[in-house]
């Protein structure tokens, strides 16, 4: 059965923007021209049916609509080296010679010289093809404040000479570093309760995959996402949060677990021992009965050793009082410097509780609802705090 135009727009359109930025050197006009061609498409594929090569049809429409829009506006003499090529046909360009150029894109969208915020919305904008409606509805800011964001982003690509290109060896490590970090903040803001923004994610990831079959941190990552994802329809019920030990395992997702666990294999295989290998680890302990928590627990403190993360420390606390000992959860927890965090509060107010100290407790959850920020989480720590009444 041939795609609809929206499965192509969701598979196609990362590549087809891609390709036109390698061949443009210009986002703003490429990601016009991508729009045409879309438009285009659902304007035509109803009535004379999809072509046999959507990708190549999209592109090659797409490449000779820019170069019209050059040609009618020679004013852009940057861009006159593209008045000489030809208008190319889709018998020229089918799929095998079309170059996939996200690899470059992504690594472009999530330079250091870009504010974190300007790469995670660039990037959902050109790999993932979201609106700038929808981004801005996803991080809850006006939409008019995400489109000026893009802008200066894009203004800063193009102003500080940013290369359109993968970063050379000896930069590639800390530049990959960048990129996962984007996709798993993405993926963690669809996590808490927006879906489609985890949705994207997980294609972002599978696209990184696919072009970075052999980095085991990417692999890792993708293994991460898709554990964690498996349970989203069980981590909510009637709207309030849902511990992992109460969700029910009936609404996790068997065959997403598998995929994970099967991801994580590949990663381990590769010789990953990276932070995202590590913590898909700790997740794939997770979604076992019994849970092994004295091995979450050791591979934490393999974790904060790599990260030297005090909020892996707090997740090593946890690990260390669901093994058995929450004195000695207590006492770790009590040593981080996470004060402004509600969850540092959160746990040390289940620790203490566990432990008697109910008035200790109290001014603990007192705290975390100081701080907290997300409705689900704030009813289910007020839940907690009444609950110590009965003590």
């Amino acid at each position: 059965m041939p795609l609809t135009l929206e499965q192509v727009f969701q598979e196609e359109w990362g590549r087809v923007l891609a390709s036109l930025i390698g061949f443009l050197g210009d986002f703003d006009l490429a990601e016009e021209a991508a729009q045409e061609a879309f438009a285009l498409a659902a304007a035509r594929w109803p009535r004379d049916g999809p072509p046999e090569s959507p990708r190549a049809w999209l592109v090659t429409t797409a490449r000779n609509r820019a170069i019209d829009r050059i040609r009618r506006d020679r004013t852009l003499a940057a861009k006159t080296r593209l008045l000489d090529v030809p208008e190319a046909t889709e018998d020229e360009m089918d799929e095998t010679t079309i170059p996939d150029e996200r690899l470059e894109l992504i690594f472009t969208c999530c330079h250091p010289a870009l504010e974190l915020d300007a790469q995670v919305a660039l990037t959902l904008r050109t790999l993932g093809g979201l609106t700038t409606e929808e981004i801005a509805r996803a991080f809850l800011i006006p939409q008019e404040t995400m489109a000026k964001r893009l802008v200066r982003a894009k203004q800063k690509i193009r102003a500080a000479g940013i290369p359109f290109r993968v970063p050379p060896a000896h930069q590639l490590p800390d530049r990959l570093a960048a990129v996962l970090a984007v996709v798993y903040l993405v993926f963690n803001e669809g996590y808490c309760g927006r879906g489609e923004l985890a949705t994207e994610a997980l294609r972002l990831g599978g696209a990184l995959v696919e072009l970075l079959p052999d980095e085991p941190e990417v692999r890792g990552l993708v293994a991460l996402m898709l554990i964690n994802d498996a349970r989203r329809e069980a981590r909510f019920a009637g709207g309030e949060l849902v511990l992992l030990r109460d969700q029910d395992r009936s609404l996790w997702d068997a065959d997403r677990i598998g995929a994970g666990r099967d991801a994580l294999e590949r990663a381990l295989a590769l010789g990953g021992r990276g932070p995202y290998v590590l913590q898909a680890a700790i997740a794939a302990l997770h979604v076992e009965d019994p849970v092994d928590w004295a091995r979450v627990a050791s591979l934490y403190a393999e974790l904060g050793a790599v990260t030297g993360s005090e909020v892996v420390e707090l997740n090593r606390a946890v690990a260390l009082a669901e093994a058995g000992d929450a004195e000695a959860g207590l006492a770790l927890t009590d040593g981080l410097d996470l004060d402004g965090y509600h969850y540092l509060h959160a746990t040390r107010a289940e620790l203490l509780r566990r432990l008697g100290r109910a008035e200790d407790a109290r001014q603990a959850y007192d705290r975390a609802l100081e701080l907290v920020h997300a409705e689900p989480e704030r009813r289910f720590l007020e839940q907690r705090r009444a609950a110590l009444e009965s003590l």
